[in-house]
Formats: C-alpha cells, structure tokens, sequence
C-alpha cells in the first residue's frame, strides 16, 4: 500500500506534491530546500548551513518513520553552483557513518526554487514494524 504524507512540522507544499510517499519497502523524499523549510522563504545562509538545515530534516522525516539516514539507499544533490561542492560535501558527510554512503548525483541546477543554494532529495529502505 502506498502512502501519501506531508511532514506536519513544515508548512504544506507549494508545489502539486507530497513531503513523503511510503511503500512497503521505500520511503522517498521530495527534493527539501531550506525555503521548504521556511514557508517559501530562503533562509539566508551558506551552503554549509543550508546544507545542515536541509539534512537535519530529512533525517527527522526519516525517523518519524522509524528509519534513519543510515537506511538511506539514494540521494540526489542539486547546488546552484557545483563549486561549493566540497563545503556541502563537508557537511553533508556529517550525517553518515564512514564508508557507508548512499549512491549520489550531484548537480548544477544554478536557479534553485526559492533563491536557496541546495535541494537534496532522498530514497531510504522503509523499517516496517516486525509482526
């Protein structure tokens, strides 16, 4: 069975889409900017901070599904400019554990939604309750 949900702790999307879409075996987030954030206002800030802010979401998404970044199988990165791809990689390799990376894409995507620097989108192995 496939669900549909919006994170009740981000205001709805102003976009045609949902936060999430769970199925029995995946949970997929919709690419998250710190302007989702935000009530479709950028949250002035660099790419590291934004990327901290983006991430730290994505990661509490999972958990209120009782996942983690650790069940995270493929991320998708898109940064209004590929030369702050190691600033975001700085933090963006704060949030998994060594050697245990999803696969990636990253990027160049220079008008972000919102005027934001980054937008990451995620698919995570769904943890469903044992019987």
């Amino acid at each position: 069975m496939t669900t549909f949900m919006n994170d009740p702790t981000m205001p709805t999307p102003s976009f045609p889409g949902s936060h999430m879409v769970m199925d029995d075996r995946y949970v997929f987030i919709s690419g998250l900017t710190v302007s989702d954030l935000s009530n479709g206002h950028a949250v002035k800030g660099d790419i590291k901070e934004e990327t901290r802010l983006v991430m730290r979401a994505i990661s509490r998404m999972l958990e209120m599904e009782g996942g983690s970044l650790a069940d995270a199988l493929r991320v998708d990165v898109h940064l209004s400019d590929l030369n702050t791809l190691s600033d975001m990689d700085s933090v963006y390799a704060e949030f998994f554990e060594p050697s245990r990376y999803p696969a990636r894409t990253c990027t160049e995507s220079p008008t972000i939604c919102g005027g934001c620097h980054v937008e990451i989108t995620v698919m995570a192995t769904r943890q469903l309750p044992e019987d």
